[in-house]
């Protein structure tokens, strides 16, 4: 994910902290502007005349661009300071926002969509072991627990209240929002983060050296695919199943605030239960997806059942960023730069596919469709994991 770090001789615990700060925000603006689509899928498809499945090309083009631009960026940039390169990266990102806010046809806002996965993918593969440069060695642990905590914050404030924002004030609005904060959160690291000279950067060539000779990293990786399509098949048009289950799209933001909060709740019991056990803390997040999904799937809703589906949901899906970067690091403990490249190249992949597939599901069988093939994705890698688990090798990552 990122280039290998060694420390610095001396650090300021007070810059280095206001530093992990400003990384923190960077990555919250950035998490906040590849799922805001989630939320604002009807009206921006409905301002620029496209279905709802295709408006899920916002969620598609930036997963897969982040899925190819990983590597790239961290070889292409292999001697730029990285202090720079986070910044332009979080600057395009603020940028590419602003452009959509300002769109009037759907083209400009893939071609900003586009710009934003190569933020995403780029600064994921740099800001991942940024915190061993910031602070001191024994804080390295807490600030890296701060700066993951961006992404949670996204999902449980940023995405809800670009949602509540859009549906006040208009979609454009809200993008615009994105792009200010985006835009701020670079100038909080041009003047906070100290300069950060490049050091060895992953080559492409270890990568399928690494992914060839290592089985449980493969395991790993094929979970990733699975779990991660599967989910995203389904939850990009979270929007359109609540309205085909008669939800006012008024409470969309209220649910995904349930889902975010779920997610944060997730994250920590994760945190707690990969030490006892990672294969059944894998297997118990894939059974309770397919519980959720089924649950809106079989039955009707009304909005505090939905909101208690999505509250199951949420706590599963919380749980994945940890589990399965724990599985990654487990599989492969003397290659974590390649495998962690490899995994954000996955997780990002499959964001693209479930959105594409979910999109093109919604278009011809109805939205309700992409709960049983999300559903369906999680269903297979919970059997491939119990298949595996019979391999002695494999059963305890």
């Amino acid at each position: 994910m990122s280039a290998s770090v060694t420390t610095a001789p001396a650090r300021s615990p007070v810059r280095g902290w206001l530093a992990v700060l400003a990384v923190t925000l960077g990555i919250f603006a950035l998490m906040t502007s590849e799922l805001l689509p989630v939320g604002l899928l009807t009206p921006v498809g409905s301002a620029l005349h496209v279905s709802e499945g295709v408006a899920g090309l916002m969620v598609t083009v930036p997963g897969l661009v982040a899925a190819l631009s990983a590597p790239i960026v961290t070889v292409l940039t292999g001697r730029v300071d990285r202090r720079i390169v986070l910044a332009v990266l979080i600057g395009l990102m603020g940028a590419a926002n602003l452009a959509s806010s300002l769109a009037t046809s759907f083209v400009v806002v893939l071609i900003a969509r586009f710009l934003v996965g190569i933020a995403v993918g780029g600064f994921w593969s740099i800001a991942g072991g940024i915190a061993l440069r910031l602070v001191p060695e024994h804080q390295v642990a807490r600030a890296t627990a701060v700066i993951f905590g961006g992404v949670e914050t996204a999902s449980v404030l940023g995405v809800p209240t670009g949602t509540f924002l859009g549906d006040l004030s208009g979609w454009r609005t809200a993008f615009a929002a994105v792009g200010a904060l985006g835009l701020t959160s670079v100038a909080c690291m041009v003047f906070l983060m100290p300069s950060l000279p490049a050091e060895q950067s992953v080559h492409l060539r270890d990568l399928p050296a690494v992914f060839k000779s290592n089985a449980a990293l493969r395991l790993a990786l094929i979970l990733t695919f699975l779990v991660i399509t599967g989910h995203f098949l389904a939850y990009t048009f979270v929007r359109p199943i609540l309205h085909e289950h008669g939800v006012d799209d008024r409470v969309t933001g209220v649910l995904l605030l349930v889902f975010g909060i779920a997610g944060i709740c997730g994250n920590f019991l994760a945190g707690t239960l990969v030490a006892k056990s990672l294969r059944r803390t894998t297997f118990g997040i894939g059974v309770l997806l397919v519980a959720a999904m089924a649950a809106l799937a079989f039955f009707d809703t009304n909005v505090v059942a939905a909101g208690s589906i999505l509250m199951l949901w949420g706590l599963g899906y919380g749980a994945v960023p940890v589990t399965f970067q724990t599985r990654i690091l487990r599989a492969a403990p003397d290659t974590t730069e390649a495998a962690s490249s490899l995994f954000v190249s996955t997780f990002n992949f499959s964001i693209a596919l479930g959105a594409l597939a979910g999109g093109i599901a919604v278009d011809h069988a109805g939205p309700l469709s992409v709960l049983w093939l999300g559903g369906g994705s999680i269903l297979a890698a919970l059997l491939i994991l119990g298949g595996r688990a019979r391999t002695p090798r494999l059963a305890t990552v």
